[in-house]
């Protein structure tokens, strides 16, 4: 693969069906995304790891929703990470690229080298919510932390809410092209079997604590097809995940030739915040003067940093808070 068709790749989502067994998915690939989310941070390599993963799977996940829907992936753990986020944010128009933004909020001195990643989460939840926008109650959908992955959490997730069987095969890491810097690069095939008009799996499942996994909901032949096609799936190799000699397409002919690939138009997707003054100052609006004089610096402002993307907002606390002077028409 050339440079020109790599650069083409990167930071994209390319949607796929596989005809013959009935099932659909992504490829995704990101790059310059995750060093758009990361530079803004100065995140120990575990955490960076974490939310690669959680950027990675809502890329996967998030081409689904419509235009100007967002999804958000919200991990929260009892261990020293307290939470990892994500926010997709569907295209504003046909043809526009996606938006993707991720932070982590952990206790750094808790840390532990030895530690795997997923391990530092401890005992807790795994949630994505859905929402369509103004006037719609937002969707959620929660599972407990297991797997010892967030990909496994993303598995239990669609098996236990949706009943739609899932697997990812998932790899990031910090790459490095001769003469360039080092950087992460992330890439994964998510495959999902096709929903069919009503889930059938009416009980317990046979999974860690009850949950249901993919052997609980399809049988007979949709169950042959979802164990071929999983058994294909399993002799992807890192470096044809994460590239960068094999493009997307390549590698789907490369895993289900047989299984009759057929491909959509890519999704490109791009680091992008939602965050503005004008949100800060409406989260503001529930409090009173005397509640902002707690929040005012000794310069006499009010600050605000995103989380996200680490602007940082400045306000006259007498123009903040619910008894605020309201501006006067034409001001």
């Amino acid at each position: 693969m050339t440079i020109g068709s790599q650069i083409a790749w990167d930071d994209t989502v390319l949607p796929f069906q596989l005809d013959a067994s009935d099932i659909r998915g992504r490829i995704a690939r990101l790059d310059g995304v995750l060093d758009q989310m990361l530079k803004q941070h100065a995140y120990p390599p575990q955490i960076e790891a974490l939310v690669c993963e959680a950027a990675l799977l809502t890329a996967l996940i998030g081409q689904t929703i419509k235009l100007r829907w967002r999804l958000s992936l919200q991990i929260r753990g009892t261990g020293p990470v307290k939470m990892v986020a994500t926010d997709y944010y569907g295209p504003t128009e046909d043809g526009q690229p996606a938006r993707i933004r991720a932070y982590a909020h952990f206790e750094e001195d808790q840390l532990h080298q030895a530690e795997k990643p997923f391990d530092l989460l401890g005992q807790g939840y795994f949630v994505i919510v859905i929402d369509q926008g103004a006037g719609m109650v937002p969707y959620q959908g929660i599972t407990p932390l297991t797997g010892g992955s967030l990909a496994a959490c993303a598995q239990v997730y669609f098996a236990q809410s949706e009943q739609l069987p899932t697997n990812f095969a998932l790899s990031y890491g910090r790459s490095q092209m001769p003469g360039g810097q080092p950087h992460w690069r992330a890439g994964g095939v998510m495959i999902q079997h096709m929903p069919k008009a009503s889930p059938f799996a009416e009980s317990g499942g046979t999974g860690e604590g009850g949950l249901l996994v993919a052997s609980d909901i399809v049988q007979g032949e949709d169950g042959e097809n979802w164990n071929r096609v999983n058994m294909l799936l399993e002799t992807v190799e890192e470096m044809e995940l994460i590239g960068p000699s094999l493009a997307p397409t390549d590698l789907l002919v490369r895993l289900f030739h047989e299984e009759g690939p057929r491909v959509f138009d890519a999704q490109p997707v791009r680091f992008g915040c939602s965050c503005s003054a004008e949100k800060v100052r409406s989260s503001m609006s529930i409090y009173s003067q005397k509640d902002l004089r707690h929040m005012t610096t000794e310069a006499g402002i009010v600050t605000a940093d995103c989380q996200f993307c680490g602007a940082h907002y400045e306000f006259d606390p007498l123009t903040l808070g619910f008894d605020a002077p309201k501006p006067h028409d034409g001001a």
